[in-house]
């Protein structure tokens, strides 16, 4: 049984003061307002059980801490929202999660998604905030990848890394709920050993991490976060959709699945589309549809760069829009103003050679697909012989990333 803890008193001198004029940590998103955001302290307990130890990081419309529940004596990882912010993205997280929690499945695959856990509301200076509590993971796969000499990941690991995914979105998808936002900004490292969060809270009480002290709050420095080792995870199911048919503008701008493009209806087979597109973000380090000119997201050039690397589209898929008629007649030829670009997948694949390569380019060639029905399902690819290509080789590392 879990033994509960008293709270902990966090140093309040010893540290390292940032200077008053410099922009840090949620001061440098865009449109930053300092009101909209909680001024949350070091060794704050919310809910009379929740103790805030270390910084993990920040966003747009949020900041995410590492807290110990006293009550079950176990970490957690903490996002308080900014005020204002969209309650329905969060809701619906919340709702999505309790419908992933509430399937009484043995599937592998529930558990590398992470699901909230528990949610609260606290009122500042100025309104109201919704508070989310998760399991504490480790640093996001684009942070992950950047961290390699050849700014993507060894080939054996982006295979082990695309099986789990299609793992979790085979459940989720049999759960009835598209993510559309699969990306390398959503998978997130796993922890074997929790004796991280526990470095990170000692850390916190010797060595007081740098802030900035303000007239109406504390900014502080987050907290690095070492290479962890566990299962990779799934993550913010914010703009996540439950049920079989949707329509609607969804999908990060460069990810987005053609029928998002011209408007179609949609299904689970976006998320499987992403998981083609992130392959070159995992693997080659760089967008593979880059879609923007003039500094703004271009539909007619992310559609001429999927007509360079997939071919054009089938008279079928053209059939379905009217907006297809701007870019295409009627026998599939492109006739938009800008020029396809003399590329291919050959040509933008620059890690791999001869056998290893093709079957790269097979597995991303068997997701490319401009109708969604003839991408395969998350089951259907899970054993594709690109990803199964090293998986009958001895492991020299039986605590290995993945």
């Amino acid at each position: 049984m879990a033994t509960s803890r008293t709270a902990r008193i966090f140093p309040s001198d010893g540290f390292e003061a940032i200077p008053l004029g410099e922009e840090v940590e949620e001061e440098t998103v865009p449109d930053y307002k300092g009101e909209r955001f909680y001024p949350v302290q070091l060794g704050q307990v919310f809910q009379s059980r929740y103790q805030v130890v270390a910084k993990l990081g920040y966003g747009t419309a949020s900041t995410i801490w590492l807290c110990r529940d006293l009550t079950e004596d176990r970490y957690l990882a903490l996002k308080v929202c900014i005020r204002g912010h969209d309650a329905t993205t969060v809701d619906n997280e919340v709702a999505v999660s309790q419908h992933i929690k509430s399937i009484d499945a043995d599937h592998p695959g529930k558990q590398l998604l992470r699901v909230v856990l528990d949610q609260f509301h606290i009122t500042g200076p100025h309104g109201a905030h919704q508070c989310l509590l998760f399991e504490p993971l480790g640093i996001s796969f684009t942070k992950f990848r950047n961290r390699f000499p050849e700014g993507g990941l060894p080939v054996e690991l982006l295979q082990q890394t695309l099986q789990l995914v299609l793992l979790g979105l085979d459940f989720l998808h049999q759960a009835g709920v598209v993510h559309t936002d699969i990306s390398p900004n959503n998978i997130l490292l796993g922890i074997h050993d929790i004796s991280v969060f526990s470095d990170m809270e000692q850390h916190e009480l010797e060595h007081p991490s740098p802030r900035k002290l303000l007239p109406d709050r504390t900014i502080y420095r987050s907290q690095t976060m070492p290479i962890t080792y566990g299962p990779m995870t799934i993550c913010d199911f914010g703009a996540a959709k439950m049920g079989d048919r949707h329509g609607g503008d969804v999908m990060p701008g460069v990810y987005r699945a053609p029928e998002i493009i011209m408007g179609l209806e949609w299904d689970s087979k976006i998320d499987i589309w992403s998981v083609g597109v992130m392959v070159w973000d995992l693997f080659e380090g760089r967008r593979l549809f880059g879609a923007i000119k003039d500094g703004h997201l271009n539909d007619e050039l992310h559609l001429a760069e999927m007509v360079s690397l997939m071919g054009p589209p089938p008279k079928e898929f053209l059939a379905r829009s009217d907006k297809c008629r701007k870019y295409w007649d009627a026998e599939g030829n492109w006739i938009a103003a800008t020029p396809i670009p003399d590329q291919s997948l050959e040509s933008r694949e620059t890690r791999l050679q001869g056998q290893d390569k093709e079957l790269l380019l097979a597995f991303v060639r068997k997701i490319l697909r401009w109708l969604p029905e003839e991408r395969p399902a998350a089951q259907d690819i899970y054993e594709h012989e690109f990803l199964v290509q090293h998986s009958n080789e001895p492991e020299e590392d039986e605590g290995g990333i993945i």
